[in-house]
């Protein structure tokens, strides 16, 4: 099995593997590097492997969310700001580039940087000098980039919406994390690694819990559109949701399957069907929190009968909020 442990990366697929390979190639030479690939497919953890790998491995590690940052403070934030440079700048900040000196800057959602902000990147770039907004001082700093999109980044170049020489200066480096569904048995080992650790987080059984094999098996005929942050989180919520040891395949309306296929009536007629129970189990769950487990006042704040309520909380496995009701015969 491919594991490099300090950036939580596990798999054992070719696919994988073949990513493994290049990663710890890439943090041998201190160069730009382009990461993409799908939402939920590790992009940060990939980063973070090419910097705990390479020479840079003692330096800080910093993050930055492109989409998170407003527009007007993307250089800011960046690249520092003097003391009275805008409104609000009472005090000098150093900027995330330099709190990143001599290690590693991530970038990620790139994408999302105005031209303006692209521009400054760019400048950057080229040379590895920059300026704090309000100041004159040329400063510069050893740092290494990496960037990372889920978007066609040639697309946009296409569109005039990124810039083609930015695109040229972060693609020094290429690596494209690979979407769950081209990773084969990945699904069934990263499944089994979510439980040991859920058991470790929440475990308080003698006996550890354990997947059912029908329940695996489902976990890997579903294309997982959201890759691997999907299936942890489908896992941590069947974790949480079994009381007993064993993690069985639930209703088909918990349980995952393949997208429907353009044209297929029965297929769409099961999507419509999960689309209505997930709706309904997200319903119930809201009501039964609301009325602090009281099935007869949830029921009575949804409209429904009591009987065929409790019918719902059964179905979708809330027995355990149920257990906490404190007055079952208001």
């Amino acid at each position: 099995m491919v594991d490099i442990a300090e950036s939580n990366l596990l798999g054992s697929s070719p696919q994988f593997a073949h990513v493994i390979a290049q990663i710890r190639r890439i943090a041998k030479f201190d160069v730009t590097v382009l990461i993409g690939g799908e939402t939920g497919t590790g992009k940060e953890l990939g980063a973070r492997a090419v910097h705990y790998l390479s020479a840079r491995a003692s330096r800080p590690f910093v993050a930055v969310n492109c989409g998170a940052l407003a527009d007007s403070l993307v250089e800011s934030e960046l690249f520092g700001h003097e003391r009275g440079a805008f409104t609000d700048a009472r005090q000098a900040s150093p900027g995330l580039i330099s709190e990143a000196e001599g290690g590693t800057l991530f970038l990620d959602e790139v994408d999302t940087l105005s031209l303006k902000a692209q521009a400054s990147l760019l400048r950057f770039l080229q040379d590895g000098t920059y300026r704090r907004v309000g100041g004159t001082q040329t400063r510069s700093t050893d740092v290494r980039l990496i960037a990372a999109s889920n978007a066609n980044l040639d697309e946009l170049v296409k569109a005039r919406q990124f810039r083609r020489d930015l695109l040229y200066r972060l693609k020094v480096m290429p690596l494209v994390m690979p979407p769950l569904r081209e990773r084969g048995g990945d699904v069934a080992e990263l499944a089994e690694a979510f439980l040991r650790r859920l058991n470790r987080q929440y475990g308080t059984q003698t006996v550890p819990k354990r997947f059912d094999p029908d329940f695996l098996s489902a976990l890997q005929r579903y294309s997982w559109p959201g890759n691997v942050r999907e299936l942890e989180h489908f896992v941590q919520r069947e974790y949480l949701m079994c009381e007993g040891q064993v993690i069985r395949s639930g209703p088909p309306q918990d349980m995952p399957e393949s997208p429907a296929t353009a044209g297929d009536d029965a297929a769409f007629k099961q999507a419509k069907a999960r689309a209505i129970a997930d709706f309904e189990r997200n319903y119930v769950a809201s009501a039964m929190a609301r009325a602090r487990g009281n099935i007869t006042r949830a029921a009575r704040m949804a409209g429904q009968d009591r009987s065929a309520f409790s019918k719902l909380v059964s179905k979708y496995r809330l027995a355990s909020v149920a257990g906490q009701e404190q007055d079952s015969g208001e």
